[in-house]
């Protein structure tokens, strides 16, 4: 219903997905206008930032396209109106996450893409099936951690009611800091997004190893292959946390 109604004005909707394509490149070119004075940022050229940047853009993007409205049931749950959710014979995951779906969110996913296709051939990388494969992965990946984080995020507004910027910080919060190498941060900052809230995994840790690069915290290579096991429990934890919110649910009475 609603990518109907978006194509009703279809000028209208090139117009927004070109400004979302816009606006979410106006970060790759402040990259690009830093790579015009130096050489290198934390010991990685501008095709290696660009590969950063294009998998957790792309990332980003396809998490917000079939996710981003779960920052609106905090208004939901303070209004009421998401009884009305709970009467329908669907689940209410599947609503709130279609609540005004946003088709011109692929600009920000075709930016991402476009960042990332240029990227590829730029690098110094001996490519073999495995390392081709793992690119498509990390994006994919990426887009289930980030799902699971706008899941719990989402599940945490039961109880805070009004928690949309505390979520932002931790998805495009995330995502302004993974475009960026890891070289560049403290360790401590490292440490935080690989064991707490583990973000790495998006794209740090799986770009070292394609890359070449020793990891600054000294883990081993084969935890860069760890990004399907990192979704896949962040999403059963994520699943969890939206059940119980959702049965800790009390309507406004009204």
């Amino acid at each position: 219903m609603w990518v109907r109604s978006t194509l009703a004005y279809r000028t209208s909707f090139v117009m927004t997905a070109v400004g979302n394509f816009a606006a979410s490149g106006l970060d790759f070119v402040a990259i690009m206008l830093m790579f015009s004075q130096i050489d290198t940022l934390g010991g990685f050229a501008l095709p290696e930032v660009a590969l950063l940047y294009g998998t957790s853009s792309s990332s980003l993007g396809l998490a917000d396209l079939l996710l981003g409205s779960m920052s609106r049931l905090g208004q939901r749950i303070r209004d009421g109106t998401l009884d009305t959710l709970l009467l329908r014979p669907v689940p209410v995951f599947a609503q709130v996450a279609a609540d005004r779906f946003a088709l011109r969110r692929l600009g920000r996913i075709t930016q991402g893409v476009l960042v990332l296709g240029w990227s590829l051939p730029q690098l110094d990388v001996a490519w073999t099936a495995g390392r081709i494969l793992l690119v498509p992965l990390m994006v994919l990946c990426g887009a289930a951690i980030y799902g699971a984080v706008y899941t719990a995020g989402a599940a945490f507004q039961f109880w805070a009611q009004d928690a949309a910027e505390v979520q932002n910080s931790f998805t495009y919060g995330g995502n302004a800091m993974l475009q960026y190498p890891p070289t560049v941060f403290t360790k401590e900052l490292v440490r935080g997004v690989t064991f707490v809230i583990p973000l790495a995994f998006v794209n740090w840790l799986p770009a070292l190893w394609l890359l070449g690069r020793p990891d600054p915290l000294g883990l081993p290579g084969w935890v860069a292959f760890l990004g399907p096991a990192v979704a896949g429990v962040m999403g059963a934890g994520a699943g969890l946390a939206w059940r119980y919110g959702l049965r800790a649910y009390r309507s406004t009475g009204s």
